[in-house]
Order: C-alpha cells, then sequence, then structure tokens
C-alpha cells in the first residue's frame, strides 16, 4: 500500500478525531479489520458483523502496533482514533479515495460460475507484460474487495477484481468503488437464486458491474449464455464484445480437443488474429475461460504468443478443478463450490477421464424452492454422462439420487449417504483400485475432507 497521511484519510471518510493529537506528519503503511494480521504502522477498522463487533478489538489492535482506527462508537483510549457514522461505509469511502489515487487500468469480473478461474488465469495472462494485482482468495465482497484495493502499490500496473454477492446493490457497490475500464460477466446461472428469486434477478444483480463502468469502457459477455447473448450496447461509446465455443463472435474457438483430464486444445480466434492453445487442465468450459481472457488482454494490448503463453502456465487455485495423482487413484478435487451449471461441467470432464468413473457429489446450497428439482436434474445428468459408480451425501443430495434411479435400469451402481462420515465409513467398498473420482460439492459440505481420505 502507497503511505497515507492520517489527514487524508480523516478528510476521506467524514471523520473527526477523539482526542487532541496533532495528525499532521503522521501515514498509515496498510489498512486491516482483523487483528489477528494487524503489523505495526496499520489502520484498523473494525466491523460490525451479525455474530462479532470489531471494536471489541481495538485495545489488541492497538498492542500490536496499530497507528490508527476508525470506530462507530465511543472509545476510551488515548490514541488516534477517527470517529465516523459506520465503518463499513468509511471502509467503502477510503477505499474509493485510494483507487482514485491510481490511473490504472481496472478489470472486474463476477458470474455465477467460473468467475474465480477467469479472473486467474486473467491475471496469468497480464503478468506475462504488467505487473498485476488480483483478488486473492474470497475476497471479493463488500470487505474483501475494498482490502484488495489497498494492496495496490505504487509500481502497480493494472488490477483485476473479482465481485461477488448475495443479494441485489452488493455488485453495484463494488463497482462504485471499482470503478472499472473492462467488465466481463461469465454467465447468468443460478447460485444465489435464493436470495434473487430468478434468474431474470440474477442477470439484474450481475449486470450492476456496469453501473460505474468508465464512459470509455468495454463489457465483455459470454455469447453462449442464453441471457447474456440478446444484450446489445445501451450507450454508443461503450464498447460490448461476445465472446462463443459455438459461434463466430467477436472471439470463439474452432479445433477443440479434449485429451481426457490431462487437458484440452483450440484455435482461439478473434478480431482476424489466432492462435492455437493447449491448456493444461481439462473442460471445455475452460476453452470458454479463455476466450473471455483473450478479449480483456487484446484490449489491454497484449499480444498473440503474450496471452497464449499466459493461458498454457496458468494452473487453477487448489480445490479447483484440481487434479490429483495417487498410488490408487486419480481424484479431480472440485470442492471449492458448487451450482447446477458447474456440477454439470465438472461431470464433463470425468466423462471423458480413464478408467472406472466414480462422482461423489454433495449438496448445492442457496438455490431456495428450486433446490429439489435442481437437484433431481444432476442427478439425471449424472446417469446420462455413463458414470460408472454415483455417490450422493446430504440432505438435497437425496433428489439427485432420486433424479438418477428414474433415469437408469440398473440402480446397483447409485449410493446415498445422509451424511459425509456415513460415506466415509464405507469407503472402502465403494473405491477400486485406478479409479477416476470426481469430488464436488458446495462450501459448507465440506468434502475436503473425503478428499483427505481418500488420498489416505
Amino acid at each position: 500500500m502507497k503511505p497515507i497521511f492520517i489527514e487524508e484519510i480523516i478528510k476521506a471518510v467524514n471523520g473527526v478525531i477523539n482526542n487532541n493529537i496533532d495528525t499532521k506528519d503522521i501515514f498509515i503503511k496498510n489498512v486491516s479489520t482483523d487483528t489477528r494480521n494487524i503489523k505495526p504502522g496499520d489502520l484498523f477498522i473494525p466491523i460490525v458483523g451479525e455474530n462479532f463487533d470489531g471494536h471489541n478489538f481495538i485495545n489488541d489492535a492497538f498492542e500490536k502496533g496499530a497507528i490508527a482506527c476508525l470506530s462507530q462508537k465511543n472509545i476510551d483510549n488515548n490514541n488516534i482514533v477517527i470517529n465516523v457514522k459506520d465503518t463499513k461505509k468509511a471502509l467503502k469511502d477510503f477505499a474509493m479515495y485510494y483507487r482514485n489515487l491510481f490511473n490504472i487500468p481496472v478489470v472486474a469480473l463476477t458470474g455465477s460460475s467460473g468467475k474465480t478461474t477467469t479472473k486467474d488465469m486473467l491475471a496469468s495472462c497480464l503478468s506475462i507484460k504488467y505487473k498485476t494485482l488480483k483478488t486473492e482468495g474470497n475476497f471479493n465482497n463488500e470487505i474483501g474487495l475494498p482490502l484488495t484495493i489497498f494492496n495496490i502499490e505504487e509500481d502497480t500496473e493494472v488490477a483485476v477484481l473479482e465481485m461477488g454477492m448475495n443479494h441485489f446493490g452488493e455488485i453495484r457497490n463494488l463497482s462504485e468503488i471499482a470503478k472499472p475500464d473492462i467488465a466481463l460477466i461469465t454467465n447468468i446461472g443460478v447460485s444465489h437464486i435464493e436470495n434473487l428469486g430468478s434468474r431474470e434477478g440474477i442477470l439484474r444483480a450481475k449486470y450492476e458491474i456496469f453501473d460505474y463502468l468508465k464512459q470509455n469502457g468495454i463489457k465483455i459477455l459470454n455469447g453462449d449464455d442464453d441471457m447474456l447473448c440478446t444484450l446489445k450496447e445501451e450507450n454508443d461509446k461503450i464498447k460490448t464484445y461476445f465472446y462463443s465455443i459455438n459461434r463466430q463472435l467477436d472471439a470463439y474457438a474452432t479445433n477443440i480437443k479434449e485429451n481426457g483430464i490431462n487437458g484440452i486444445s483450440a484455435t482461439i480466434n478473434y478480431f482476424n488474429k489466432s492462435f492455437n492453445v493447449l491448456l493444461n487442465f481439462p473442460g471445455k468450459h475452460m476453452i470458454s475461460n479463455a476466450l473471455a481472457v483473450t478479449l480483456v488482454c487484446e484490449s489491454l494490448g497484449l499480444k498473440e504468443d503474450e496471452i497464449k503463453k499466459g493461458l498454457e502456465t496458468f494452473k487453477p487455485s487448489k480445490m479447483r478443478m484440481d487434479i490429483i495423482k495417487t498410488d490408487k487413484y486419480t481424484i479431480i478435487n472440485d470442492v471449492y463450490n458448487a451450482n447446477p451449471n458447474s456440477m454439470k461441467a465438472s461431470l464433463d470432464v470425468l466423462e471423458v477421464s480413464e478408467g472406472r468413473k466414480v462422482a461423489i457429489l454433495g449438496d448445492m446450497f442457496e438455490l431456495g424452492v428450486y433446490a429439489n428439482d435442481m437437484h433431481y436434474e444432476i442427478g439425471k445428468y449424472a446417469v446420462e454422462k455413463g458414470i460408472d459408480e454415483l455417490i450422493f451425501i446430504g440432505d438435497y443430495s437425496y433428489y439427485m439420487l432420486q433424479g438418477a434411479k428414474d433415469n437408469i435400469k440398473n440402480n446397483s451402481n447409485i449410493n446415498y449417504f445422509k451424511t459425509q462420515d456415513e460415506f466415509i465409513n464405507n469407503i472402502d467398498k465403494l473405491l477400486k483400485i485406478g479409479d477416476t473420482i470426481l469430488v464436488k460439492a458446495s462450501r459448507g459440505m465440506k468434502l475436503e475432507n473425503t478428499v483427505d481420505k481418500i488420498m489416505r
């Protein structure tokens, strides 16, 4: 983080110092909302959550070397405390101020699935030419995105920011902070449909990413998505590009060739340019992500060989289509999260793998009244893919079981367990040496424990 004087912060957050302290030459080195990460010279911003209140840790922050803190409560402390009406809003206001100190291109992206992999893939490519900042882990919400903004350094040349949401208005707030030059939506699925009501509602919520797109900015949309493909330019000053693995749009793929779980190759075509690429991870959806990345990179001045190098050296994050080979099994570890679209994409990958194919699938969350039907559909889809052994775990996954049973004649290879522990107790009876095993569920199922058990 670029050092910022206390006086600047006070103005940015519309705050008031609680003590008569001369702050003229005092500056902060970083921002933290977690006292476990506090370092000398930091600004501590306590956040009030449903189950915690960061104000209870203000004294701890100062003991660890924080030079100042914000507070929305009256705090009896002799250190520099900046009083504000709402610390969460102050975090946003300060992040907006800090973002405006840098004249660098910002790429923002969202989507129901694939956004994290696309973000990481994009950062891999941009890093070939530029010093690139990207969202780390799950820092894609109203707390995480501002903290990511504070990681912009004097020599940062481009920032790639992932935006997640559960409700209307959240992405609009994130877009206001980021003020993106390029904004990308990967797809419109059914994640968070419980809160947003319908896919049309999800589209409206995702489309908020364009609310603060710069006037000369660029929109990038998935032309294979049935909802995004119909969207056209709303402003002559804003360019809109589409990508597809099925149609010849602004960026499209030809010569797609799958190599099982070892990878996939294709020719990437865009704006009268093209290059061949070999991705070291499987799935046609990865080619779709690569097309989106190509359009962003082209807009930021990368050449074909630079984009190709970034794509071919990219490796997915842990627990996201992570291929693990042991002495006995090949594991497709994709347990970081799940929704119907990503479930089907993972089953597509398992379908083209070698050996006996085993799918261990758990519950998908935040689907609301659609949950039963969508789990049923995944069970049916798994049967259609010809998976040799199906294992369903969890309450909602009972409906996967029903979807599978209703669409197959022989039920001998279909198994159901209400809990993960029940499955683990029977794991040795279901797996065979040489199996290729897909493990996937929503994050709350914690099926990484199953992956660990299989590896042991």
